[in-house]
This record gives C-alpha cells, structure tokens and sequence, in this order.
C-alpha cells in the first residue's frame, strides 16, 4: 500500500511540475513586463526612433530626402507591440524574478525615476563621446589596419 501511494504521489508531482513551471515562468516574464512599464520603456521607444532618425541624418546628410521613410521604418519595427516579448525574454535570462521585483521596486522611488532618465541620457552621450573619439582617431585605425595586412 504504501508502495503504491509513493508511487502515486511520484506521478502527480511529474504531472504537476509542467504546470507550476509554467506558472513560476508566467509570473517572471509578468515580474519582467512590469520593470519595463515602472522604467516606461514603452514610451521611450518613439523618443530613440527620432534620435536613430537624427544620428543618421547626422552622419548621412544625403539621406535627408528619406527621412519620413526611415521614420516610417524604424516605427514599424521599434514599436513596443513588436520588441516587447524579445525584451522580456533578455530580462528574464538577465535577472531571477525576485531581482526583477527589487528593481520594480527601486525604479518606483523618486531615485530610480531620476536614474532611469539620466541614465538614457548618459548612454546617449557616452555613445557621442566614443564616436567623436572614433572618427578624432580614424587615420590613426587605418594605418593600424593597413599595418596589419
């Protein structure tokens, strides 16, 4: 008898084990969607695709012709309804649910609000920085590459 309830509660467990991974995988990716709500990355979205649109006309002037086709692209296919799951599976393989829910946590506090619209800034500015640098040392990198052939 006890060798068959062992055995029974073996087999409910392997039955159930699908179902409450599936719900501990529901409840991160929810625990994920969220952060990116708290940090409105789905109202940062449209402010990167001008700031795309604008570092390429930039860096290619004879593009401005196109700037509603590019425009019109990079909405398309940078849009929160077509990036969102892809993001939260890279947080969910980035962070555990409970470090999920510390950062849901700090980016509510007037801090992480602060942080979370410096820090765009910040990775924008730090990308300007090293492409002035680039091009200040573009001669530099070519002869290192010729040197290297």
């Amino acid at each position: 008898m006890r060798m068959l309830l062992g055995s029974c509660l073996i087999l409910v467990a392997l039955v159930l084990f699908p179902v409450v991974a599936l719900g501990e995988a529901q409840s991160h990716r929810k625990a994920a969607e969220n952060l990116l709500l708290v940090m409105e990355v789905d109202k940062s979205l449209p402010k990167m695709v001008n700031q795309a649109v604008e570092n390429q006309l930039q860096h290619n002037p004879q593009l401005a012709p196109q700037r509603e086709v590019l425009q019109r692209f990079l909405t398309t296919y940078l849009n929160w309804e077509h990036v969102k799951e892809e993001i939260i599976t890279a947080c969910t393989d980035e962070f555990t649910e409970p470090e999920l829910q510390q950062l849901i946590a700090f980016y509510q506090t007037p801090l992480g609000k602060k942080a979370n619209a410096k820090l765009s800034q910040l990775a924008f500015i730090a990308g300007q920085i090293g492409l002035r640098q680039a091009q200040a040392h573009e001669t530099e990198l070519r002869q290192m590459l010729n040197t290297a052939r």
